[in-house]
């Protein structure tokens, strides 16, 4: 008897790789799978309802009077588990994404798309809330499939009719909430209570995206794993034969046939086809549109079970461990992985930590050198530029070390930073004339806020140029260089 899978494997013919599972002769193919049930599909329910929640309630949890969480880009303004970040903080954003995807990178070359079928937003909402609700109304998958199939009727446009209402709405709540995470929960409440022409740009942003997820939900569904989302294409160079994907033990399990001239374990069922979400023959080996589920494990052991044998013939397994019946083992490409993101996450840990609260900025004005002062003296006009990084005002005192001279500020008697907020304001340094030595001097400026050193500083001071020329005489003329020089 001809087996496909073991022709497959003794040919080395992949041709199945050659198109998607629900895509035949450029026509899409609808896809109808069968309710999952078992003990992995439990743990994925609990799971998936407590990610909902956090993702529901994150929203309305503050600190400090502020979102846990915001990502308002049009404002730039982005909070993360209470700590603010500016445009100033960019670099440290991107440098936090680059660790972000490193440490996918390295998740992913241990555990495949474990995050795909456990965790991923689009896999919980269709899964676990979309394809339950279309269970209740349209029934399992053979119902499904016949309703489709079947012609138009009061009682088919009756049920269409009630998903689309019903998908919409859910649709609708899920824009909510994201916008949530955009402009904050109170924001989207005026929204909600205030008459819309106050909010526009919210309110059309709201149905905006109430269509984007119910076009998602309701007609791309797997459709976003396979063609829009690239993290399963990356699984191609991200996984070797140590990573743990979900896999069909073919030592075990062929050849296949059934139970009457059984030689291995499978008894060709197709089970587990038919409980897969993106449709794929999960027997073939790991594909691209395999989400890691374990929808065909739960289908798998069943049958397993009634047919008295050992549970586990589809399972969380690495090639090498099916093949050569080794234990999983850290390659030296998990460990380089490792040490990177360790690195990156370590390196944005210390400047996450030691990130002031003010940022300052001290810059001399442009186009002078120094200006004279009565009683000798000279001066250099600065300008600070004061960023307040957290959620109360601050108090900031600059004070000059290192440098025999007098700070002033101009037109103020302190520096006052609301919250969220920034200064800009110009200050003197005047210093002896008869004390300056040099041309260009360096300065230190400390920043101080509530008593507490927050920023250093390092700027220079101009003084007056002293050029010494000898005459025909052989006698030392000083010439005092006080060009482009200014009273006040």
């Amino acid at each position: 008897m001809s087996n496909p899978v073991l022709d497959t494997q003794s040919s080395g013919s992949e041709s199945f790789r050659d198109a998607t599972s629900t895509i035949s002769k450029g026509k899409r193919m609808w896809l109808f799978p069968k309710k999952q049930t078992g003990k992995i599909f439990r743990w994925r329910n609990i799971v998936a309802y407590v990610l909902l929640g956090f993702l529901i309630l994150w929203p309305f949890v503050k600190y400090d009077g502020h979102p846990i969480f915001l990502f308002n880009v049009l404002e730039r303004r982005f909070i993360f588990f209470g700590i603010p970040f500016w445009p100033q903080d960019f670099f440290l954003f991107g440098l936090t994404m680059v660790t972000l995807i490193v440490f996918i990178i390295f998740f992913t070359s241990i555990f495949g798309r474990w995050w795909c079928g456990w965790s991923c937003p689009q896999t919980i909402f269709m899964e676990f809330i979309f394809r339950k609700i279309e269970y209740w109304i349209d029934g399992d998958s053979a119902q499904q499939r016949n309703l489709a199939e079947s012609k138009w009727t009061t009682r088919k446009i009756r049920l269409r009719l009630t998903k689309v209402f019903i998908f919409y709405i859910i649709s609708f709540f899920i824009a909510n909430i994201f916008l949530a995470y955009i402009i904050g929960i109170d924001e989207l409440y005026k929204i909600a209570t205030e008459p819309i022409r106050h909010h526009l740009g919210g309110f059309i942003s709201i149905i905006i995206f109430s269509f984007v997820f119910f076009f998602v939900f309701a007609y791309m569904r797997e459709q976003v794993c396979l063609v829009v989302c690239p993290y399963g294409r990356l699984q191609g160079v991200l996984l070797d034969k140590n990573s743990i994907v979900v896999a069909y033990d073919h030592v075990r399990g062929e050849p296949r046939g059934k139970i009457s001239n059984l030689h291995g374990d499978c008894i060709d069922c197709k089970l587990c086809v038919n409980v897969c979400p993106t449709g794929i023959e999960i027997r073939n080996g790991t594909q691209l549109e395999c989400i890691n589920c374990a929808a065909c494990i739960d289908a798998c052991d069943s049958i397993m079970t009634k047919v008295n044998k050992p549970e586990g013939l589809i399972r969380y397994s690495s090639s090498d461990s099916i093949e050569k019946r080794i234990p999983f083992k850290f390659t030296t490409r998990m460990w380089a992985y490792l040490f990177v993101f360790t690195l990156l996450f370590s390196i944005v840990s210390v400047l996450i930590i030691r990130r002031p609260d003010v940022e300052a900025t001290v810059l001399r004005a442009p186009g002078q050198l120094f200006m004279k002062q009565p009683g000798g003296k000279v001066s250099n006009l600065f300008t600070v530029t004061l960023v307040n990084k957290t959620f109360h005002d601050q108090d900031v005192e600059l004070k000059l070390i290192n440098f025999n001279a007098e700070l002033k500020l101009m037109g103020i008697q302190s520096l006052h930073i609301l919250k969220d907020g920034s200064l800009n304001e110009p200050f003197l340094i005047i210093a002896d004339e008869l004390l300056i030595k040099k041309n260009k001097n360096p300065i230190t400026i400390e920043v101080y806020s509530k008593g507490k050193l927050i920023d250093v500083v390092k700027s220079t001071f101009i003084g007056p140029v002293k050029i010494y020329n000898e005459d025909s005489d052989g006698n030392e003329n000083e010439k005092q260089n006080e060009n482009e020089h200014t009273k006040i």
